[in-house]
């Protein structure tokens, strides 16, 4: 009887894992899916594996910048998680060197700190969404979900600076910078640089050096959250 259940468990054991390999077979080639995590420490690497997995991406591991870098020369990957501090090169200068090769690729930065420095870097990578560690998977998937839908697709044209009443901006109250988040510190950061310029946006985004495109999907965020008129 024992040799039967242990017999048992095992067959089950396969099933899970065949009914993972063939979810994850299937992920292969749909857009917006693909997602390569960038993480050095091994046991987190394979939490954050199995947890995307579990919300219906394909993953895979990368325990370096470099590692990734190849990793990306050798197949398409749709979405970016990583660390900022890595073995080697740092994970901000690697979106860099993605950047500067023209690479589309949808970014979530994990950072343990934030300061203004990483997070205007950030910015001006176009990162997607930040999140600190340790995070929630709630938070995860709901940046995933965010990352995926901006995924490239038929380029759209941007939108013309229409003229702007003057708008009171809504003052964010300074904040204790080691209980800063870098999501709270870019949101100071663009909305300080929003009223240095009169509200004009053109003006916003050169200074930010982003798209207007993604000034106004900043914008947009911010006025849901009640921080814009």
């Amino acid at each position: 009887m024992q040799i039967l259940e242990m017999t048992s468990d095992v067959n089950t054991e396969l099933d899970d894992a065949s009914a993972l390999g063939r979810r994850t077979a299937g992920l292969i080639g749909l857009p917006g899916r693909q997602v390569l995590i960038v993480e050095g420490n091994a046991r987190t690497r394979d939490q954050l594996e199995r947890s995307i997995r579990d919300m219906g991406f394909a993953a895979t591991g990368a325990g370096s910048a470099e590692t990734a870098l190849r990793y990306i020369e050798q197949r398409r990957f749709d979405i970016l998680v990583f660390n900022v501090d890595l073995p080697g090169m740092n994970g901000l200068e690697m979106l860099h060197q993605l950047r500067k090769h023209g690479s589309q690729i949808q970014a979530i930065l994990l950072a343990s700190t934030g300061d203004l420095e990483t997070a205007r870097k950030a910015i001006h990578l176009e990162v997607v969404d930040y999140l600190n560690k340790p995070c929630s998977m709630g938070s995860l998937e709901r940046a995933l979900e965010r990352a995926r839908a901006r995924c490239p697709r038929p380029r759209l044209p941007e939108i013309p600076e229409a003229p702007q009443p003057t708008r009171k901006m809504v003052s964010v109250a300074p904040k204790d910078e080691s209980t800063t988040s870098l999501e709270e510190i870019e949101q100071r950061h663009i909305l300080a640089v929003l009223n240095k310029n009169g509200g004009r946006r053109n003006a916003t985004a050169a200074e930010l050096g982003i798209s207007l495109r993604k000034l106004y999907y900043r914008l947009g965020q911010y006025q849901r959250q009640g921080l814009l008129p």
